[in-house]
């Protein structure tokens, strides 16, 4: 009889999954690594891993031989078909398996971190020249308030009505016999230690705006009386939209001498704080290096400062005796032994990878290299992938984040990738190399009469470029250029 009771059933649905093993998570972080994060790894691996080793300094590398793909289950025991961490280890180690490649020796040290030098902040700087001055407590606390709310490009980045009420809530949490001693910070206090701050180096520090910081660096040239200073002080709007008529007749002057105020302006820092930027952020090392020998290109690593790994030949001696390990004990050595010959592999197998990539670049954009930017070709992943028979992912990793060094400079490989579009001949032209020829049209023109968005479209169309004027204005934008009524000079 039914009760219309839900209940339980078992059953049987075969379907198939594929889940990615923890070490192919692993090759793929190793493909992504930038050359720095990829010494921190393998040093770490050489801590961690007794069987690895570094190469000695004038040691002949063999090349890679050995596959963990051949490893099986040993002296007969039964274990998983598919099982690729079980190693015949003794033979492995008595092979002495190691990394491949011929680079450059190392002389007396085994590998060097190239490591920037440390430099002083812009808040070290001011708080320096601050301690310089006889102030009391008082006002060095509001000195060093003032400076905490300093940004990177050295303008001032709180309302001093804030920084007043900032001081006074601290002075309130303080203790009992300082809350009343000195009464509240005001507003006027503020304003007179800013302007002490703001004779500090770099000048036009502090500033609480654009138009600040030009006339602080103005006063500190002595041209309080300049054109310069009045143009900055009262038509500063005028300037910024390069209205050199309106201010020609504004002053009684003609539009020359107001371009020649404007010039002198414009050789001011609107940004004086970056002169202290940490010089770390920008360091960069390339992975690869593209080098014309004999009229051919050739593409090598540039990664000599890497740890040259190899299996450690302490442990011969170890698989000469497997019979004193069992159990635990036979597992690890058999998990390290499998770890570092896979680790050995892949560093091996993303430089290889990294070869392909960058060989079939340089085959691609070989008029790059031999004209220039302009001459660059469209370059997709999937076009670099189908060459190499990789997936568009694992191109995807090897050039992210890397850099190589060619004879026109040091570039990303992201650089050598972008849309494109046709020209009349039948050739293909990147959207670097559009980029690239708008630059240039704008750099040769006249100052006097510049270019407009149509006319460089007229001219790139000329040249056979097919393209709009809303892609040249766009690309305009991208490149920093202003348009051409604001870079009309007079």
């Amino acid at each position: 009889m039914a009760t219309g009771r839900p209940g339980l059933a078992a059953g049987l649905h075969p379907r198939q999954e594929q889940k990615a093993q923890p070490r192919l998570y692993q090759a793929m972080d190793l493909l992504h690594m930038p050359l720095l994060d990829l010494q921190g790894h393998l040093r770490q691996a050489l801590v961690d891993n007794p069987f690895l080793d570094l190469v000695e300094p004038g040691e002949e590398p063999e090349d890679p031989a050995a596959d963990l793909s051949d490893a099986g289950a040993e002296d007969g025991e039964d274990g998983p078909a598919d099982e690729a961490e079980e190693v015949d280890w003794e033979d492995v180690l008595l092979d002495d398996f190691d990394a491949g490649g011929r680079r450059e020796e190392f002389g007396d040290r085994e590998y060097y971190e190239p490591a920037a030098v440390a430099t002083r902040s812009l808040w070290d700087h001011l708080h320096e020249q601050l301690s310089l001055l006889r102030l009391d407590e008082r006002e060095l606390r509001i000195g060093e308030e003032i400076i905490g709310n300093v940004d990177r490009d050295g303008f001032l980045s709180c309302p001093l009505d804030r920084i007043a009420e900032a001081l006074e809530e601290r002075r309130e949490e303080g203790p009992e016999d300082r809350r009343g001693a000195a009464g509240a910070v005001s507003r006027e206090e503020v304003e007179e230690m800013l302007a002490r701050i703001q004779s500090f180096e770099p000048s036009g520090v502090a500033a609480r705006d654009l138009r600040e910081t030009l006339l602080l660096q103005l006063r500190d040239r002595g041209r309080e009386a300049s054109l310069a200073w009045r143009i900055v002080d009262g038509r500063f709007d005028d300037l910024a939209n390069r209205r050199w008529t309106e201010l020609a007749d504004e002053y009684g002057i003609t539009p020359r001498e107001v371009q020649a105020a404007a010039d002198e302006i414009a050789k001011l820092d609107p940004k004086p704080g970056l002169r202290y930027a940490d010089a770390s952020e920008s360091y960069v090392i390339p992975d690869l290096t593209v080098e014309k020998i004999e009229g051919r290109y050739r593409v090598s690593h540039a990664d000599t400062s890497l740890p040259r790994l190899k299996l450690s030949p302490v442990y011969r001696d170890v698989a000469a005796d497997r019979a004193r390990f069992q159990g635990e004990n036979k597992a690890f050595i058999s998990e390290r032994l499998n770890s570092a010959r896979w680790l050995i592999q892949a560093i091996e197998q993303r430089r290889q990878t990294m070869l392909r990539v960058m060989h079939f670049i340089v085959e691609r954009q070989h008029e790059f290299f031999e004209r220039g930017v302009e001459h660059l070709r469209p370059l997709t992943l999937r076009d670099v992938a189908r060459h190499i028979e990789m997936h568009e992912s694992t191109v995807s990793r090897v050039t992210n984040g890397k850099y190589v060094q060619t004879p026109r400079g040091l570039y990303p490989l992201k650089f050598f990738f972008s849309g494109g579009y046709s020209t009349h001949a039948g050739e293909d032209v990147s959207a670097e190399g559009v980029r690239a020829r708008i630059r240039k049209l704008v750099t040769e023109e006249d100052p006097t009469a510049p270019l407009s968005d149509h006319e460089i479209t007229a001219r790139l169309q000329t040249g056979g470029v097919r393209i709009a004027r809303r892609t040249v204005a766009k690309y305009r934008d991208q490149l920093g250029i202003l348009s051409a009524r604001l870079r009309r000079r007079v």
